[in-house]
């Protein structure tokens, strides 16, 4: 067994970061491979522009030697027109794998950022929960976008680099294989420059990638959180707190470019030492007529198109380092397992009458921790069942069981006698409608937010499902109407507006079972009045499960289950459970000491 902080330890650590490294490398131009034809028309465009890249300095010293030399004007005139038409053709080339490639690379964006949306959309609730948002819009945007500068500049970059490289070490051969072989003596020394840096930038983009991500998902949280941080007085901290992930984000970029930075100037040391080879060297040669005065000036052209390459690689290794530290980022979300698929032979739920049963559930978002224990009733189609407990107590985690959002760890959810895991989850989900206490509204019209829930929706089913909730009034009454373009989360309306709207989209789903989590918990009591006087006819035939803090809205439930700590306390129905003496009756009378009985018809 080797030491923690051993040699060889650290030797087998670089190499399996080695062996990673080249796995998302593989695995980025794999993403390539669809447009094998687009790219191989871009290879031969690059080489023919390598091509006129180590023609044009041979040109050079032809002119020098052979047009000069003897006093040739036409001769050297021929050969400057030859040059010119070559270093026109070199710039063609380029401007036409330049586009071809950052064709490529858009559509491979494209294509990765449809996917990793894709993939976002299919993962389970289980997932997010663990992950802040700002985070995952750190990938989305800032990750892709790295890629995009890789695909769009560094790609054509390196590959013309290296084509480019390969001539000009061919063309240095043909010239004088002796001076050729002493400028190489330098590419060791190259090399190992080139990785020490390398190494070096790797790790620092990666953090860089690491921090930016923490800095988006602490600009989301604390926007969103706006009003509790000014309403709490905790504007400072925040500002503190920011500082602190601002200031991660700044030394980690300040350590990468200090890192880029200085490879530039070790490599034109190196670049000038070679000049100073060919000058020394090459001279030495002419004078003993080894090589002539025009095959110097060409070895010294060919040097500086040897090292520009190099140098370009600086700022191509720094954008490769930072997108291998996004594409590693994206590929991890990418390999993320979707929600199980459906089950083998999985049932295709018809219309359903809307019994739902728990048997014995038991479930736990972590394996070691269970929320739900040993959770049973029986829920006839129609009927109302209210959960009720303090903050933490599992209701919501039930009422996300049933349209399956999670899979339970013990016993077993049935609907309409069908254990929901051996249903397909579409033909399940799609017969459900769930209204939470936070509702979100898309951007886009108010009319689009309600048809959110029926994709086929026309303009009077939409109408009709606001009117049910009684929205209708307050929507005519915006400035262009159901047409009114709501801006993110529809700050610009009230609370109790805007679960109005969810309760509209909730309608237009028409539900068999319908989900309330905590919908009336912060509204004006108006509107909550207005609720109530809808949601009594709305309910009338459909299963609804309801979490509420109001105990008032659930009077005229029809089974009442009281939640401590994941496990059933106390069932019944109001009059049964006041009657008890219990938890319940301790919650309703907590909440109605000083509260005049309420007037409104409750759920049921």
């Amino acid at each position: 067994m080797r030491r923690p902080g051993s040699i060889e330890a650290m030797a087998e650590l670089e190499m399996g970061r080695a062996k990673h490294r080249g796995k998302v490398l593989r695995r980025l131009l794999g993403e390539l491979r669809p447009h094998a034809g687009t790219l191989t028309v871009a290879m031969v465009f690059i080489l023919v522009g390598a091509a006129c890249q180590a023609l044009g300095p041979y040109l050079m010293s032809r002119a020098i030697d052979h047009d000069i030399g003897s006093g040739d004007g036409w001769g050297l005139l021929r050969t400057m027109g030859v040059l010119f038409v070559v270093y026109v053709v070199g710039l063609l080339t380029q401007q036409a794998q330049t586009r071809r490639v950052g064709h490529t690379g858009q559509h491979v964006l494209s294509d990765l950022r449809l996917r990793l949306f894709a993939r976002l959309q299919q993962l389970p609730l289980s997932w997010f929960d663990r992950r802040p948002l700002g985070d995952l819009m750190s990938r989305m945007l800032s990750d892709v976008d790295t890629l995009n500068q890789l695909f769009a500049q560094g790609l054509t970059q390196l590959l013309g680099s290296l084509l480019g490289l390969v001539g000009v070490l061919v063309a240095m051969f043909a010239l004088n294989w002796r001076l050729a072989l002493a400028c190489f003596s330098l590419i060791p020394a190259i090399v190992l420059t080139t990785w020490f840096f390398a190494s070096r930038a790797r790790n620092a983009y990666r953090k860089t990638r690491q921090t930016v991500g923490d800095v988006t998902a602490n600009l989301q949280e604390e926007i969103g959180g706006v009003r509790q941080a000014q309403a709490f007085n905790r504007t400072e901290k925040n500002i503190e707190r920011f500082r602190d992930r601002n200031a991660a984000n700044r030394d980690a970029n300040v350590a990468a470019v200090g890192i880029t930075s200085a490879f530039s100037p070790a490599i034109d040391l190196l670049s000038t030492l070679s000049t100073a080879l060919v000058i020394g060297y090459g001279g030495a040669l002419a004078l003993s007529g080894q090589l002539t005065v025009g095959g110097v000036a060409a070895f010294l052209i060919y040097v500086q198109q040897f090292f520009r390459p190099v140098q370009l690689a600086a700022s191509v290794a720094a954008l490769m380092q930072s997108a291998l530290a996004g594409a590693e980022r994206i590929f991890s979300i990418l390999d993320e397992t979707t929600e199980p698929p459906d089950v083998s032979g999985a049932v295709e739920l018809g219309p359903l009458q809307g019994q739902v049963v728990f048997e014995g559930v038991s479930f736990g978002y972590d394996a070691a921790r269970p929320v739900l224990r040993d959770v049973s009733f029986h829920l006839e189609p129609g009927q109302t069942l209210a959960l009720v407990g303090r903050t933490g107590a599992g209701k919501t985690t039930v009422a996300s069981l049933v349209p399956r959002f999670y899979d339970v760890t013990g016993g077993t959810v049935r609907v309409d006698g069908h254990d929901v895991r051996q249903v397909t989850r579409a033909s399940l989900r799609r017969q459900m409608a769930m209204v939470l206490q936070e509702p979100f509204l898309f951007s886009g019209k108010v009319a689009d937010n309600i048809a959110y829930g029926k994709a086929d929706a026309t303009r009077e089913d939409v109408e009709a499902a606001a009117k049910a909730v009684h929205a209708h009034d307050f929507i005519t009454q915006l400035p262009q109407g159901y047409d009114t373009v709501l801006g993110e989360g529809g700050a610009t309306l009230s609370q109790g507006q805007r679960q109005l709207l969810a309760f509209a989209r909730a309608v237009i789903a028409n539900p068999r079972v319908l989900i309330l989590d905590e919908a009336t918990a912060n509204i004006d009591t108006r509107t909550e009045a207005l609720i109530q006087l809808a949601l009594g006819q709305l309910l009338s035939g459909r299963t609804s499960i309801v979490i509420a803090h109001r105990l008032n809205t659930i009077r005229h439930a029809d089974l009442i289950l009281v939640l401590e700590h994941g496990t059933v306390v106390e069932r019944g129905n109001h009059e049964e459970l006041l009657a008890k003496g219990g938890h319940y009756a301790e919650l309703y009378h907590q909440q109605f000491r000083d509260t005049p009985e309420p007037t409104v018809k409750a759920l049921g």
